[in-house]
């Protein structure tokens, strides 16, 4: 027996995850036809006349996300021996005694000893170490424990297509992954428990460092976490931080007076350091003075501020000290940055929000990163400290008319909805993307000179894409927000981020409801469609893509309605509603026919192919099936060509013409191995196994289920993984070794129930029911017994479906006579 093939094709938006730079990017597939398509897998010989080449990352990652260390630290020396000690705990303590919380108010330092102790013992995490800033306390949306662990799987080497989508699977990943490992994470700027606690590994070997404002009682309580509580310095410790950051700038200075400047501070870490930095640029400047312009912006402070927060009103002194003392150009280019709307800024992105060039954004953030009112985290990077954050979005709102903010803020939305544009047209150069206003002359956009670079600058900027969605809308730009949005879904669909892709595609489908722009809740409504249908979640697919259809009618857009007729047929086809899907296929394709569109029409006419293979309309089937391979030569789509001699090649063999199976498949495998499909290619090598079988050369099928299983581990594809054990139990059942075949058929069955494939189970069961039911000799009655419990399991499955393999294999069931 075989289970049901890889589903057909979706078109041209969606792609096999990651396909290679030398494939179309813009082909739509079901989310089970996924995996890496250009990770090469570590062979070295040839099975079925393809050669797999090595694969790099077949062996364990090790990340290395730790941020620089801080330059210039200093003190704390009792808060790192606390932190040594925990690593002369004895091996194999408990695993709560892993977890650190090190809290404190804002500004204290919390980062900064995190990070420097993280650096110092960072050869004692051989596994690597990771880290996130959780954003806890930005004004905008905090990073969320579904985002982080999407980061860290994808950091450990997990591939998209192997991310689960429910927190709790993730989680659970995420701890399996670091059950033997030894690896440091930094949590950096935690706001709740609920951010934490999913992404605490469990392992005793391992570590968590937390830092926080709060005390976090409940994970101290519940999870056993130490709690470090930092205090601001000591006088005589704020001197010394003091003279260690203006060493060799300054004579040095007089003792009372460093000792006043700290307590203008608050001898709190971050506003020292700015303060020393001022004074570092001022080396002839005597400190008196200094403090005197530092006492008067108290005063200012104080007759403003009507709380009493001794500490709180020390850091907006320092801020504001600081501020007046930059240049005009500085202090401009500061304050348009807090109304930048994501979490860290590139220069690109700056040099559009100032209204200047690229080279004279470089040259201020420099001023402004050496003055300590901004950070630096990676090159070309810049982020605020959140306290300076709010700080430079007030002086925005106080210092700059609305027109100018606003002016300010479309600048930088149009940066990035053109740069994402330019970045789409390399990542799928095919893919329809809606009309876009043109930049103006002098605008910055970003360009890129392959698909490499595009993705990069995708990765770099995701999280600020995002925020661009909420802050369109949010700000009543509601035509950038939809577009964004749209712009987003054809690189989502190969990365399945199903948070972000929902968030933005339900925030641009609000926005281009409320301007009444039909074709851009078009555009959402298919989005939301893909991302619920790649999530397993059909019912809410199934409204979003019939909505779309009614849209798209309802504007005249054929296209539009070629793709939702197509999207329909294989939620019909998924739910095995085959006559439906039919019908769906055969109007799909009568629409692209007239729009001569060859390559859709290709794609769809092979859905049509694959869904009647499925009602075992064979002859009809492989009809459909070589006119699909020849529009699809026609239009040089040679990844679908191959997709569609994969499906013609299990037709020809059902109808029992197994050369010219053999030749078939052999011709797909070859385009595989050309273009490095290599995930199709593990998948297609699954039929060639099963026409060895069918020629009488189960060794060889061996080879190729077991070639193909090594394979989709690497890549991360459970569901195909299961698919080739089913195979190799099947060679081995053909082989005549029934223990060995049961082994991989029992393997197949635990994944498909961990992934949840209803149908798939089914056949799988089947097979194992047919392994055991032949047995014979001492323990033939326990293996009968067996074998009826999972046939009459098998049974109650097919129950759910209604459609000629399910009746298929309940006969195969009846003919065991169990």
């Amino acid at each position: 027996m075989e289970n049901s093939p890889d589903p057909p094709n979706e078109g041209p938006n969606e792609v096999p995850r990651d396909i290679p730079d030398n494939v179309p990017n813009n082909v739509e597939t079901h989310s089970e036809l996924s995996g890496s398509a250009h990770d090469v897998v570590q062979a070295g010989s040839v099975y079925g006349g393809i050669h797999f080449h090595d694969n790099p990352g077949s062996q364990r990652v090790v990340p290395r996300q730790l941020p620089g260390d801080i330059g210039g630290f200093v003190n704390r020396g009792t808060e790192l021996r606390v932190l040594d000690a925990i690593l002369d705990r004895e091996p194999g303590a408990s695993a709560t005694t892993g977890i650190y919380v090190i809290t404190g108010t804002a500004g204290v330092g919390k980062t900064s000893l995190a990070l420097h102790w993280a650096h110092s013992v960072r050869d004692r995490f051989p596994d690597g170490q990771l880290y996130v800033n959780l954003r806890g306390y930005d004004p905008g949306e905090p990073v969320s424990a579904e985002q982080v662990l999407d980061h860290f799987l994808r950091a450990l080497g997990v591939t998209a297509s192997a991310i689960p989508v429910r927190l709790e699977a993730r989680s659970a990943l995420f701890r399996s992954l670091l059950a033997d490992r030894r690896v440091l994470v930094v949590l950096d700027n935690a706001a709740t428990v609920s951010q934490v606690r999913p992404l605490l590994p469990g392992n005793p070997n391992g570590l968590v460092l937390v830092t926080s404002r709060h005390r976090f009682s409940g994970l101290v309580a519940r999870d056993g976490a130490h709690r470090l509580v930092l205090d601001i310095f000591a006088e005589r410790d704020a001197v010394e931080l003091l003279r260690t950051v203006t060493a060799g700038y300054r004579a040095p200075d007089d003792e009372a007076a460093l000792s006043e400047l700290a307590h203008l501070c608050a001898r709190l870490p971050l506003a020292l350091r700015i303060a020393a930095e001022r004074a570092s640029s001022r080396p002839l400047m005597p400190l008196d003075e200094l403090i005197a312009d530092l006492r008067d912006e108290s005063a200012l402070w104080g007759a403003l501020t009507a709380e009493e927060d001794d500490e709180s009103d020390a850091v907006r002194t320092v801020f504001a000290w600081s501020y007046r003392a930059l240049s005009e150009d500085a202090a401009k280019l500061f304050r348009l940055l807090g109304l930048h709307p994501g979490p860290d800024i590139g220069v690109s992105a700056a040099a559009a929000l100032g209204d200047t060039t690229v080279s004279a954004a470089r040259r201020v953030l420099d001023v402004l990163v050496g003055a300590h009112v901004l950070e630096q985290p990676a090159h070309g990077r810049f982020q605020f400290h959140d306290l300076l954050r709010i700080y430079a979005a007030q002086q925005a709102i106080q210092h700059e008319s609305a027109e100018a903010r606003d002016a300010a803020l479309m600048r930088v939305l149009n940066y990035y909805t053109l740069s994402l544009a330019h970045a789409i047209a390399r990542i799928a150069p095919l893919d329809r993307l809606s009309p876009l206003p043109d930049p103006r002359p002098d605008a910055v956009v970003e360009e890129f000179p392959d698909r490499a670079a595009a993705l990069q600058w995708f990765e770099q900027e995701q999280a600020n894409l995002v925020s661009a969605v909420r802050a369109a809308a949010a700000t009543g730009h509601h035509d950038l927000a939809w577009r964004i949005a749209a712009l987003l879904r054809s690189v989502y669909v190969s990365r399945n981020p199903f948070q972000d892709w929902i968030t933005t595609a339900e925030i641009g489908l609000a926005s281009a409801t409320a301007i009444g722009d039909r074709r851009g809740q078009a555009e959402m409504h298919d989005s939301l469609g893909k991302a619920y249908l790649q999530s397993q979640r059909l019912d809410q697919a199934e409204a979003h893509h019939t909505e779309a259809l009614r849209l798209r009618r309802g504007t005249g857009d054929r296209y539009g309605e070629g793709v939702a007729v197509n999207a329909l047929g294989l939620l019909d086809w998924r739910r095995r509603r085959l006559s439906a899907a039919e019908q769906r296929f055969r109007e799909g394709r009568e629409i692209f026919r007239s729009l001569n569109d060859r390559r859709w029409e290709a794609l769809v006419l092979t859905n049509l192919g694959i869904a009647r293979y499925d009602g075992l309309d064979l002859d009809t089937a492989v009809l459909d099936l070589i006119e699909a391979v020849r529009l699809c030569r026609e239009a040089e789509d040679r990844a679908y060509e191959g997709n569609a001699l994969f499906y013609l090649a299990m037709t020809q063999r059902e109808l029992a013409k197994t050369d010219a199976a053999s030749s078939t498949i052999r011709k797909a495998l070859a385009i595989a191995e050309t273009d490095r499909l290599t995930a199709w290619g593990a998948f297609w090598l699954l039929e060639l196994a099963r026409i060895q079988c069918a020629l009488g050369e189960p060794g060889e099928a061996l080879v190729s289920c077991q070639q193909s299983a090594v394979i989709q581990r690497q890549i991360g594809d459970r569901n195909r993984e299961a698919a080739a054990h089913d195979g190799t139990g099947e060679a081995y059942r053909n082989l005549g070794r029934l223990l060995d075949a049961a082994k991989f058929h029992r393997m197949a069955i635990a994944i498909y129930r961990e992934v949840q494939d209803r149908w798939a189970l089914a056949g799988a069961l089947v097979n194992l029911a047919l392994v055991l039911s032949g047995e014979d000799g001492e323990g033939a009655r326990d293996a009968e017994d067996e074998a009826r419990t999972h046939a009459t399991e098998a049974v109650t499955i097919l129950a759910e479906f209604d459609d000629p393999r399910a009746l298929r294999l309940r006969e195969t069931i009846d003919e065991l006579s169990l």
